[in-house]
């Protein structure tokens, strides 16, 4: 699974948005079938804002069709059942080192 990481660097919001945009629109060309976004939790202790701005981002991706599905970091365990639906489709999930942890500073996408 590749990766995406856009809190290095600590950008802004609109930074991490711009690279955000550019990784998926490259990763969905290459022909990608699943990618790994690490866009951190946030130092408040309520999510920050990077973090909100990407899930609402990949949503809306969603919504326009150009990625299948979203499975954030937290539900990615085989507790949850967005993660056990996650593993059906793409077991190779239950390699990463995030499967199983519960990590709020990931979110991982499918692509058609």
């Amino acid at each position: 699974m590749k990766t995406i990481n856009i809190e290095i660097g600590m950008p802004n919001p609109q930074e991490a948005m711009t690279t955000l945009n550019n990784r998926i629109y490259a990763e969905r060309a290459s022909g990608a079938r699943l990618v790994k976004i690490i866009h951190g939790y946030g130092s408040t202790g309520k999510g920050g804002t990077i973090r909100k701005v990407c899930r609402q981002k990949l949503l809306e991706y969603r919504r326009r069709g150009m990625i299948k599905d979203i499975c954030d970091g937290e539900d990615l365990t085989p507790f949850s059942e967005e993660g056990r639906r996650f593993a059906e489709k793409c077991p190779e999930i239950r390699r990463d080192s995030d499967w199983g942890m519960g990590n709020p500073g990931v979110t991982v996408v499918m692509f058609k």
